[in-house]
This record gives C-alpha cells, sequence and structure tokens, in this order.
C-alpha cells in the first residue's frame, strides 16, 4: 500500500522493503522497520509523460514516417517505456504502421553464467536486415545489457543502423563504449546508488526513484 511521509521535507519521499512492495510510511514505522531503503523522486508521472512525448517526437525528426525504420523494446522492463513511446509514434502517424518488436536477451548476457535466469519472450516477426532499429531501454547504466542486445539483435539480420533511446542515462557508470542517442533525463548517480523506473502497471506509481 503506498503512503507518504506527512511531515515537511519528507512529503515527497517514499519507502520501499527490498522485495520492491511500498510500505506505509511514518516516523514510527522508521524507526521499528530497519530494513527501509529510503528513495528520493526524480521524475513524477507528469514529468515522465512530458519526456515520453519528446523522446517519440525525437525519434519522427530522424525517422521522418518509419517507413524503414524498427522500433525494439528490451525485455524487461524496458518494454513499459517502449510500448508508450509506440503509442505516442501512432498517434503522430494515423494510418501509418509502426514496426514493434519486443527482445529478451537473458542467454546473451555475460552474467548469464552466475545464475539461473528465466527467460522472458521475444517476439519479432520481421526481418531487421538492411534496417534502421531503435532500440528502447529504462535505464543505460554499465552499457552490458545493451551489448547483449546487440549480441542478441544479429540473429535476426544485420541492420542498416542502430540506435539507443532510454528514459535514465546514468553516464558516469559506463563499462562499455556505449552511448544513448535518444535521453529522456541525465543522472550522475554514485556507484552505490541504484536508479528504479517505476510503472503503474506493475508497481502501482509512474515515477523515477534513486536511493540517498
Amino acid at each position: 500500500m503506498r503512503s507518504y511521509i506527512r511531515n515537511g521535507m519528507l512529503t515527497n519521499n517514499i519507502f520501499f522493503d527490498f522485495s520492491g512492495r511500498f510500505l506505509p510510511a511514518s516516523f514510527s514505522d522508521l524507526l521499528i522497520l530497519p530494513e527501509m531503503i529510503f528513495l528520493k523522486t526524480i521524475l513524477n508521472e507528469r514529468q515522465i509523460f512530458l519526456t515520453i512525448k519528446r523522446l517519440a517526437h525525437q525519434v519522427l525528426e530522424n525517422h521522418l514516417d518509419l517507413s524503414d525504420t524498427l522500433i525494439i523494446g528490451l525485455q524487461p522492463r524496458g518494454l513499459y517505456l517502449s510500448d508508450k513511446i509506440v503509442e505516442e509514434l501512432k498517434s503522430n502517424l494515423p494510418g501509418k504502421a509502426v514496426n514493434y518488436g519486443i527482445l529478451d536477451i537473458t542467454f546473451y548476457r555475460d552474467d548469464v553464467r552466475r545464475e539461473i535466469k528465466v527467460p522472458n519472450k521475444t517476439d519479432i516477426n520481421f526481418t531487421i536486415e538492411n534496417k534502421k532499429v531503435v532500440l528502447i531501454d529504462d535505464v543505460l547504466y554499465t552499457g552490458r545489457t545493451i551489448r547483449a542486445a546487440l549480441d542478441a539483435l544479429l540473429d535476426f539480420g544485420r541492420p542498416a543502423k542502430v540506435e539507443l533511446c532510454v528514459l535514465i542515462d546514468r553516464r558516469f557508470s559506463r563499462q562499455l563504449p556505449i552511448q544513448p542517442d535518444y535521453t529522456g533525463k541525465v543522472i550522475d548517480a554514485l556507484i552505490s546508488q541504484k536508479v528504479k523506473v517505476l510503472w503503474k502497471e506493475k508497481d502501482e506509481a509512474t515515477e523515477v526513484v534513486i536511493t540517498e
């Protein structure tokens, strides 16, 4: 159950337990629940809505009618963003088809042997050969997820060009030379901090939060 601290400067902050569930928030709870993680809101729902519209328009500036462009969302959490960007693209191109697929990278990750991974669904029912591809994910962090996505993508053909669209870019945490072409917001977070993109469809709220 989602709840906000009601006291002054803590009004816009929320709490989660380690399972990711919202916790009732009060100062008494803070005292008796030492496992709480304190989170600060970076983008609220309205800001995310406006950012998605901007990202969609930026994609359209470079791919006017999307005739040779494919939109591919990355499983699992990139799909919430890609679904919304595709909706916005369709609203700006009435009557035009938008080639949209989803890609699972589970077995292309470089840490796949460290623990048991449960694969998600891949749904790409078109060839990407000589097509322009826009990959969409929620957060760009080390770059390893995108590296895996590029490897997975080649199973479906050789694209003419691949671009990357992300809601959040943690630019000082990169481990591979990968940069986004379309960015919602750049966050200069410490390595010890975590950035979470929450969506109503799964998390009961739509916002971007960061641990202190």
